[in-house]
């Protein structure tokens, strides 16, 4: 497996970052270690989660998954051969202080996911949504303490607009302390939105770029038939998370874009989701794609994308199929 560069950071993570919402409701936990076992015989050492997975439940399982993990790495004495990156802002806790950005819930926050995944630092810690009712300096200046206590290498933001990246990077550099390395954001070929002003800004600062959902949540697989409703046990119908997916993705013209794709993979000799993977990879500006499993052998079209890279014309009929995504689905 091919390492990148990380943003600035000076620090390379494998070309594929193993995504873990699945574990502990879509998969149970002898999977999920069956998965981390592929994904790392795989080369795939950079292993994103967060505090609230796993995906699909209304705070129950909250941190379930991170123990998932921690119980994996210690079991096959792996910690120091993995990047691992995790994320906080959702509800943990009944208090409402148990929650968000604030220099309370940051210092709590971190340390119940260290005990959970059980180390004593992150190499990646990232906020998971923008956080409106705390003082942007109040954030940075409790992340920067993190890092400075040797309990996070570096920080990083999620599901941030333009702006509030751009805010939060002058912010840090006015004040002189750790800034955001990297952005998790959603990115596919029916959601390319970030393509306008975000990948932009990163390209221009040096920041990382992790994405999301490169293959819609499974809609790009093929594997959904619009007549037939969304298939039982994917993120589609799974708890609450089912609505948001169906609200992101399950559109006819998605679909059309599924039906338009299948002739230019066959052509092509590889599946929807590897074409899908694929034309993610090809982007210069995004540094990893954020893959995620609900069984073993999902992860092999990944790893095929990075083995065989699209070629030129293929990503650029791509990009002409799915332009209109450019600039729709902006607010969703």
């Amino acid at each position: 497996m091919e390492h990148v560069k990380f943003g600035r950071t000076g620090m390379p993570v494998s070309k594929l970052c193993l995504g873990t919402m699945t574990f502990g409701t879509q998969c149970d936990e002898q999977t999920s270690f069956e998965i981390l076992d592929t994904a790392f015989d795989a080369g795939i050492t950079f292993i994103d989660t967060a505090d609230a997975y796993p995906n699909g439940q209304d705070g129950e399982l909250a941190g379930l998954t991170e123990e998932i993990i921690g119980r994996w790495m210690t079991d096959r004495g792996r910690r120091d051969d993995v990047i691992l990156a995790s994320k906080f802002w959702a509800p943990m806790g009944p208090n409402p202080w148990n929650r968000g950005a604030s220099r309370k819930h940051i210092i709590g926050a971190l340390d119940a996911s260290l005990r959970r995944l059980d180390t004593d630092y992150l190499d990646l810690f990232q906020i998971h949504f923008f956080d409106s009712d705390t003082p942007i300096d109040d954030t940075l200046r409790a992340l920067d303490d993190m890092v400075r206590q040797g309990k996070v290498r570096y920080v990083g933001c999620s599901n941030f607009a333009a702006w509030q990246l751009a805010r939060a990077i002058g912010r840090s550099e006015a004040l002189g302390i750790s800034r955001y390395e990297s952005v998790q954001p959603r990115y596919s070929l029916v959601h390319r939105d970030i393509e306008r002003e975000l990948l932009p800004l990163c390209r221009h600062d040096d920041i990382a770029v992790m994405v999301y959902n490169p293959i819609a949540g499974g809609l790009l697989t093929g594997k959904h038939q619009p007549a037939a409703g969304p298939t039982e046990g994917t993120r589609f119908t799974l708890g609450s998370a089912s609505k948001r997916y169906q609200d992101r993705y399950w559109a006819d013209d998605k679909f059309d874009v599924v039906d338009a794709m299948r002739p230019l993979a066959a052509a092509a000799g590889i599946s929807l989701a590897q074409m899908a993977v694929g034309w993610v990879l090809a982007n210069p500006d995004v540094t990893v794609p954020i893959v995620g499993a609900s069984s073993n052998g999902q992860l092999a079209d990944a790893v095929a994308a990075v083995e065989r890279p699209l070629d030129a014309e293929l990503k650029a009929q791509l990009d002409e199929l799915t332009m209109r995504y450019r600039a729709v689905d902006a607010a969703r």
